[in-house]
C-alpha cells in the first residue's frame, strides 16, 4: 500500500532527468510504500525529454508508482548564460500550484520534496507547505564538498573567488587528501560569471535541507564522504552508482545504427578498441579534431570515435550530427584508418563500454560517464571540457590513481564563446592513449579499475553500502508522515 509520496524536481535537460529517474526507480524497488511524482522541466524545443518520459511511462511495472507531470514549456525564453536558472525561476509559480493540489490529497501523503542540486529555490515553495526538502546531487561527493566549501569561502568568510581566476595556486580542500590546483575548479565559480554567482547561492542553501542523496558509492569516495561529516552539512546518502540500465536513449538514426556499431565491435579482439566520446554536450572545433585524428593514426590502436558538431557560438544548443566527416578531418585520414577505426555521431555509450572489445575510454569525465566506465571496468584517459569535469579528472588521476591524464585542466567555454581556445597537441594525446591501452601498465590503473568495478556492483546488492544507504533514506522519509 502506498502511504508516502515524494515529489522530485530534476533540473532541465535529459542528463539530469535520466539520473533522477534511475534514482527514483532504485528507491521504489526498495520499498513498495513509496510513490514518486517527477515534475519535468525542458529546455526550449527539447524533444528528447518528451521521447524519454513517454518511453518510461509505457513501462507497466512503473505506472502505479512513478508518474511524470510536465511543467509548461518555455520555448520563447531568450537563450543566455543563465538559461538554466531562468527556466527554474519561471517554473516556481507552476510548482507551487502543483504542490497545492498534491498536499490536498488524503493518500498517499506528501512526505517530502527532492530537488536537483540547481533547483534549491524550490525550498521556499516546500517551506510554504511545511514539507521537508532533500537534494539529489547528480555528480560525485568530491564535487559536492568543493561546491559547499567555495560557497562557505564566499558567504561566510567574504572571500572574493575571482582571485582564483587563471591562478596557478593549489589549495587544501576538505574532500581530497592532496592540494588541488585552482585550475581544476569549475571555471564558472571563479571567473565572475553571473551563472557562477547564482550557482553558489544554490549551493549555500544545501544546509537548509534534511539530507543529500549523492550519485556515488562509499568505496569510491570514502574520503570525501567522511569530510562532510562535519556537523554543518546535512546527512549524506551515497545511493549509487545510479546508471541508466533499462531504458537506453536510442539514436535518431534508429536501431540499425546501433546494431551497426555492435557488429563492428563484435569483429574486434577483446580490449583492443579505444572509445572516444565526450558526452551529450561535448564537441570540438575542427583544429582540435585534427589533432585527435593525428594521435589516433600515429598510435595505431583500433578506435571507435564519436564526433559531434558544435552548436552556434553564444547559444546553449546541444551538438548535432555531421553530414560528412571527410570535411573536418585530415586529408586521407578516413582511407588510411579504414581497417582500424570507425567514426560515428551520437554513441550508445553504456552499451559500447559494456562490449568486451573496448579496452580504453577517452572521456570528458562527466560524472555519469565516470561511473559507467567504472561499472564496465574500462580505464579512462581524461579530456575534461567544462562544469565539474576537471575536478572529476583530478580525482580520478591524482586522488584515486584510476585514470591516465591527457589533460586535467583543459577547459572549453560551455557556450563556445572563446575565440582563442587552447589546442591539445597530437603528441600529448597519442602518449596518453598509448599508456591507457598498455596491457599491463606500470601504474596498475587497469587493475585498480577492475577492483573498483567489483565494489561498484557489490554496493547495490543487498547488504551493500548503497543498498543500506537507500534504506536509511527511505526510513527518514517515512518518518515525515508518522
Amino acid at each position: 500500500m502506498k502511504i508516502a509520496e515524494l515529489v522530485i524536481i530534476p533540473a532541465p535537460g535529459l542528463t539530469h532527468l535520466m539520473s533522477t529517474v534511475e534514482a527514483a526507480k532504485l528507491l521504489l524497488e526498495r520499498d513498495d510504500r513509496l510513490s514518486i511524482t517527477l515534475l519535468v522541466m525542458k529546455y526550449p524545443n527539447d524533444t528528447a525529454v518528451d521521447n524519454y518520459t513517454q518511453k518510461i511511462s509505457s513501462n507497466s511495472d512503473l505506472t502505479s508508482s512513478l508518474r511524470f507531470l510536465n511543467l509548461p514549456d518555455q520555448d520563447q525564453i531568450v537563450a543566455s548564460d543563465t538559461l538554466l536558472f531562468d527556466l527554474i525561476d519561471i517554473q516556481i509559480v507552476n510548482v507551487r500550484d502543483i504542490l497545492c493540489n498534491l498536499v490536498r490529497q488524503s493518500s498517499p501523503r506528501i512526505a517530502g520534496i527532492v530537488t536537483d542540486m540547481f533547483c534549491t529555490k524550490f525550498i521556499d515553495v516546500a517551506n510554504e507547505f511545511h514539507l521537508p526538502t532533500y537534494i539529489f546531487f547528480t555528480s560525485g561527493t568530491c564535487s559536492l564538498s568543493l561546491f559547499c566549501h567555495l560557497a562557505s569561502l564566499k558567504f561566510e568568510y567574504n572571500q572574493d573567488l575571482n582571485q582564483y581566476k587563471n591562478s596557478d595556486a593549489a589549495l587544501s580542500v576538505p574532500c581530497l587528501s592532496i592540494p588541488v590546483p585552482v585550475k581544476v575548479f569549475p571555471a564558472i565559480l571563479v571567473n565572475g560569471w553571473p551563472i557562477g554567482e547564482i550557482a553558489l547561492n544554490c549551493f549555500k542553501r544545501f544546509e537548509e535541507t534534511r539530507g543529500i542523496m549523492v550519485n556515488t558509492f562509499y568505496e569510491l569516495e570514502s574520503y570525501a564522504i567522511q569530510s562532510l561529516s562535519d556537523g554543518k552539512t546535512p546527512k549524506i546518502y551515497p545511493i549509487g552508482p545510479v546508471l541508466n540500465f533499462g531504458h537506453r536513449v536510442e539514436s535518431s538514426k534508429g536501431q540499425s545504427y546501433d546494431e551497426e556499431i555492435k557488429k563492428w565491435l563484435d569483429d574486434q579482439p577483446d580490449s583492443s578498441v579505444v572509445f572516444l566520446c565526450f558526452g551529450s554536450k561535448g564537441s570540438f572545433e575542427v583544429p582540435q579534431l585534427k589533432e585527435i585524428a593525428s594521435a589516433l593514426e600515429k598510435c595505431g590502436h583500433r578506435f571507435l570515435w564519436s564526433i559531434r558538431k558544435p552548436g552556434p557560438k553564444g547559444i546553449m544548443q546541444f551538438p548535432t550530427e555531421y553530414e560528412n566527416f571527410q570535411d573536418i578531418l585530415p586529408d586521407g585520414f578516413l582511407e588510411r584508418t579504414k581497417g582500424t577505426g570507425k567514426l560515428i555521431g551520437w554513441a550508445p555509450q553504456l552499451a559500447v563500454l559494456s562490449h568486451p572489445a573496448v579496452g580504453g575510454f577517452v572521456s570528458h569525465c562527466g560524472w555519469n560517464s565516470t561511473l559507467e566506465s567504472i561499472w564496465c571496468g574500462v580505464p579512462v584517459a581524461t579530456f575534461p571540457l567544462h562544469a565539474e569535469q576537471q575536478l572529476n579528472a583530478f580525482e580520478l588521476v591524482k586522488e584515486l590513481g584510476m585514470a591516465e591524464a591527457i589533460r586535467l585542466d583543459y577547459n572549453r567555454h560551455f557556450l563556445g564563446e572563446s575565440d582563442e581556445e587552447e589546442i591539445v597537441g597530437s603528441e600529448e594525446i597519442e602518449a596518453a592513449i598509448r599508456r591507457l591501452m598498455a596491457a599491463d601498465g606500470s601504474s596498475g590503473i587497469r587493475q585498480k579499475v577492475k577492483e573498483m568495478q567489483k565494489k561498484s556492483r557489490m554496493a547495490l546488492l543487498e547488504g551493500g553500502s548503497s543498498y543500506n544507504s537507500q534504506n536509511i533514506f527511505i526510513d527518514d522519509v517515512i518518518k515525515n508522515i508518522s
